[in-house]
């Protein structure tokens, strides 16, 4: 049985948002409503602490008469000095444009100035998924989580190089199954 992982809905301004604390737009609740339209009966919902995530979790965990658990290690990755600002802006101050540029190209390498170090976030990430997933063996879990979580945890279960994580489309209120996996790197 996969676990399931839901990204939160658009917030209020767009751009790198790991560690800001923004809450959802109208929008946003519909895109993760809608994303849940062919789920399964969970039997277990878990989230990150931030309220772009937790609100809806709560409403969710509410509604249904589940457990939810917060958990600080599916917070998004600290995009340090990138906090707030858009690629687009980034793109446009010739101080960040390369740097940018590198870090899509390879975000391991090449982190946000001022931000959390990849090796560390996909540790805190499969640190998370090691706890949840064993749960997931016996019962049908919602991860509510940020972009960043999800492609992490897509690359590790198909076994993908650290350069491809940058690849998965992970729209607003989408739904993942992600395969139950034994933790790995690279």
């Amino acid at each position: 049985m996969p676990l399931y992982a839901l990204r939160h809905g658009a917030t209020p301004t767009g751009g790198f948002r790991g560690r800001l604390d923004d809450e959802l737009t109208a929008e946003g609740w519909a895109q993760m409503h809608a994303g849940l339209t062919d789920a399964p009966a969970w039997q277990a919902i878990v989230s990150s602490p931030l309220k772009r995530c937790r609100l809806f979790a709560e409403q969710l965990a509410s509604q249904l008469d589940l457990p939810l658990t917060l958990d600080e290690q599916l917070r998004e990755l600290d995009f340090g000095q990138w906090e707030g600002r858009s690629a687009s802006d980034l793109l446009a101050d010739p101080a960040q444009a390369d740097a940018l540029s590198r870090f899509w190209q390879d975000p391991y390498q090449h982190p946000p100035s001022g931000g959390e170090n990849l090796h560390a976030f996909e540790q805190r990430v499969m640190d998370a998924w090691q706890r949840h997933s064993q749960i997931a063996h016996q019962h049908t879990v919602l991860l509510v989580c940020h972009a960043g979580v999800i492609r992490q945890l897509l690359r590790l279960a198909k076994r993908e190089p650290r350069s491809a994580l940058m690849q998965a489309m992970v729209e607003h209120g989408s739904l993942h199954a992600i395969p139950l996996f034994a933790p790995h790197s690279h």
